[in-house]
């Protein structure tokens, strides 16, 4: 089991950090202690806890929390299509340079990793644009698309793929109607999208795995890892950022947040391609 050091010697934060790893393999040790701090603070308030100690009591005689502290720990705040001008890139100008290249190399097999995949809207989403481009374009083409997370429980509502109104907001009427199924006052994704993502546990800071299990050889076209980086030191996105650099094909293309950037230790190995978006490409 890994220690973990967290400025300000606060051994009860440590101490929740170590079991967490010890029940659910996931690293928490190059996450800003102090948005930790904040995260589990929402915890202790709903459980009337008194302080970290009392709350590594109560987790530890109720495992379920650890599913819950995950969830307030990861955020899992997505929707559709979110931040519409990375997805408008995508789909008029990077995924078509990506389908070009296929076509030229003769290359039927495209491959892209979400990585921090909460419940998949992002995954879906790529994989709704590839289908219309396809279908433009008259192209048949193998898809390969996986979706990563560390929360068991939110992959496992991924899988299911059915959303609440709120996920669909920014989802075109046309999409809509062609790639959803009204079920109640929920959404469902068809069955043709579903079964081309592929959804599975992964840390990212996994010494024992370059890439994601599931996907065997990496090899990614596109990796999407957006609003993950911001909740890491400076040293783990550096090695974040390398374990993705592996795991892009030449010239493959990494998208990270809007509000995210490459370290300067990774930036020798990209190109911006735009200068509005963190939009990269490996050179």
């Amino acid at each position: 089991m890994r220690n973990y050091t967290i400025p300000g010697n606060n051994r009860e934060l440590t101490l929740i950090l170590d079991y967490l790893m010890e029940q659910r393999g996931v690293d928490f040790s190059g996450y800003y202690p102090a948005m930790l701090m904040r995260q589990m603070g929402h915890r202790l308030d709903v459980l009337n806890c008194n302080d970290f100690e009392d709350y590594l009591s109560f987790i530890k005689g109720n495992t379920e929390e650890l599913d819950t502290l995950l969830d307030v720990i990861t955020i899992n705040v997505s929707h559709f299509f979110r931040d519409p001008l990375t997805f408008e890139l995508l789909a008029e100008s990077i995924l078509p340079s990506i389908l070009l290249g296929k076509v030229q190399n003769g290359d039927d097999t495209l491959r892209i990793w979400s990585t921090g995949c909460s419940m998949g809207e992002e995954a879906y989403s790529i994989a709704i644009l590839i289908q219309e481009l396809l279908f433009k374009q008259g192209l048949a083409m193998k898809l390969h698309l996986f979706g990563t997370d560390i929360d068991t429980k939110i992959l496992g509502r991924a899988a299911t793929a059915v959303y609440p109104v709120a996920s669909v907001e920014n989802v075109k009427y046309g999409l809509l109607k062609k790639y959803f199924i009204p079920a109640g006052k929920e959404f469902m994704i068809i069955p043709e999208i579903k079964r081309q993502v592929t959804f599975s546990f992964y840390d990212i800071l996994d010494k024992k795995h370059t890439v994601p299990p599931d996907s065997i050889f990496g090899n990614f076209d596109l990796v999407l890892c957006r609003n993950l980086l911001i909740y890491f030191n400076t040293e783990y996105q550096e090695t974040i950022l390398a374990k993705l650099l592996y795991a892009l094909t030449p010239k493959g293309y990494l998208i990270l947040g809007k509000t995210e950037s490459l370290p300067i230790k990774s930036q020798q190995y990209f190109n911006r391609i735009v200068d509005f978006r963190p939009i990269y490409r490996k050179l």
